[in-house]
């Protein structure tokens, strides 16, 4: 058995006995430029435990050694479930694999069926990578859209200093936790025609970061966009330049 791979279940080992986390190997090990199904197996936000599959891709250039920024992404309600594959049908899941000098470790999970997204099982899991694969801890990023969208501003409510920064579309945040957000550097997507997440959910979020003192949160209005603000917005290369910008003290 190579090394490499002795130290890792050693590694897991030890985690399994402390209770934080315990995952299995897929078929299929992860390895550069390939995005392959994983699972975890951690406690939720009530203590109880829950495994969560998701989809892990490392970039073609990590070697287990040079740290790399870690993306985690989060789906809409539409891709709840037990089908894997259907998570790859938007943003980073979509576009890593089809972009060759894609820079980002990221981390797609599945939510179950008929739940929300957990802030505890997701940093949980983004724990369990960072370890893993060596990822940067000063590069750690967020985003999601819709039920994702909301997800991405519970998790960096409940976890202010985690993440380097967070972009969360066309979701709903808790204007009571803004204060705890304003030394984070948030991009924040919506579509002017959104029916069923109006924009007005976004601008009042932004609106309470400002005025809490927050001057690291913009917010960008898609004029023709309905609630499908992603599409162009995870499209667009200066959002990948924007994340790779911010970096945690």
């Amino acid at each position: 058995m190579p090394a490499r791979k002795r130290s890792w279940i050693a590694f897991c080992f030890v985690l399994a006995i402390s209770g934080a986390w315990t995952a299995e190997l897929s078929a299929e090990e992860a390895q550069p430029g390939k995005q392959v199904a994983l699972q975890l197996t951690t406690k939720d936000d009530a203590g109880n435990e829950m495994t969560t599959r998701y989809w892990l891709y490392l970039p073609k250039n990590h070697d287990g050694k040079t740290k790399l920024p870690l993306l985690l992404f989060l789906h809409g309600a539409g891709e709840r479930g037990d089908d894997l594959e259907v998570v790859k049908k938007h943003g980073p899941p979509k576009l890593c694999t089809a972009q060759a000098d894609w820079p980002f470790i990221t981390v797609s999970p599945q939510c179950a069926r008929e739940k929300r997204w957990d802030a505890a099982v997701l940093t949980n899991l983004v724990d369990h990578v960072v370890a893993t694969q060596q990822a940067d801890e000063k590069r750690l990023y967020v985003t999601g859209l819709s039920m994702g969208g909301s997800g991405t501003w519970s998790i960096i409510a409940a976890h202010p200093d985690k993440f380097a920064a967070a972009v969360p579309m066309c979701g709903r945040g808790d204007v009571a936790a803004a204060e705890k957000m304003v030394a984070l550097p948030i991009w924040v997507f919506h579509g002017a025609k959104d029916t069923g997440s109006p924009a007005a959910l976004s601008e009042t979020m932004v609106d309470a970061i400002k005025q809490a003192g927050g001057d690291k949160v913009k917010l960008t209005i898609d004029p023709d966009a309905g609630h499908d603000c992603w599409t162009k917005a995870y499209a667009d290369p200066a959002l990948y330049r924007w994340l790779l910008e911010q970096k945690r003290n």
